[in-house]
């Protein structure tokens, strides 16, 4: 039987990844098929930010196509999952239980495309219940993963923690007509976070902007890799599930956390 994950962390690329011939749409596919169904996930995305901590949890999610210039195709595309009230008061008890204190945001039904586009593949009938939680900016990254950390009992209940973004993410390194081997330092960076990830060291992982290579270049603001450490708090030990690069710089590894 394949293993069960307390965490995941997926790089969810360009909006247009549904529509797109790449190995991370093949991937995601295909995860979804082969993991056990959980039964809830509570998800982290880089694009809901906020100054404090809101998780929201609606009778039916709505798809907020939060972008600009891509084809009309796209925005056709719809993604509502149902919300689960009873699990985002318990996340709301374990979170204000470790000092974590949680407002709720419940007239927010938009669910923006960090979160659809990787579940639109994994889960198409969007039918696993869903809570959000919001990116809160004023958080270091150990308190990011001190919420997951938190939300560690949900696994025993079949509940994800899924966290969204990329490994690497500039947007100015962008180039969607880019093919071929991604540019040195995105490499460079992405195997540092993989070593350090595999060792468990969040320590290095935490002081990042230090430690690693390019690390400026690899991620000129943090938002995308916040929800790394949200993920990360699930579970002590990381394992690469895929590893891919699109349009040029972007890393779209993902890890699972056990």
């Amino acid at each position: 039987m394949p293993e069960a994950y307390a965490g995941l962390f997926v790089s969810h690329g360009a909006p247009s990844l549904p529509l797109e011939d790449h190995p991370t749409r093949t991937f995601l596919r295909e995860l979804g098929a082969r993991l056990p169904r959980p039964r809830a996930i509570v998800a982290m995305s880089p694009h809901w930010h906020t100054e404090g901590l809101f998780a929201k949890a609606p009778p039916q999610f709505e798809t907020w196509h939060d972008f600009g210039g891509f084809p009309d195709e796209l925005y056709q595309l719809q993604y509502r999952p149902p919300g689960e009230p009873v699990l985002r008061d318990r996340v709301a008890a374990l979170l204000r239980a470790a000092a974590l204190p949680l407002e709720l945001a419940v007239a927010d039904a938009r669910l923006d495309h960090g979160v659809w586009v990787p579940l639109m593949l994994m889960y198409p009938q969007a039918d696993v219940p869903l809570v959000q939680l919001s990116l809160p900016l004023h958080m270091g990254l150990d308190r990011i993963r001190a919420i997951g950390l938190a939300l560690r009992p949900l696994a025993g209940d079949g509940v994800l923690l899924l966290g969204t973004g990329g490994i690497v993410h500039n947007l100015r390194e962008v180039d969607f007509g880019i093919t071929g081997d991604p540019p040195s330092w995105s490499r460079e960076f992405d195997a540092w976070v993989r070593e350090r990830l595999e060792a468990g060291d969040w320590a290095a992982l935490a002081d990042y902007r230090r430690q690693a290579p390019h690390a400026a270049r690899a991620h000129p603001t943090d938002d995308h890799f916040r929800p790394l450490f949200f993920a990360g708090g699930a579970g002590d030990r990381a394992t690469l599930l895929h590893q891919s690069f699109g349009h040029g710089s972007l890393s779209l590894a993902a890890y699972a956390f056990s």
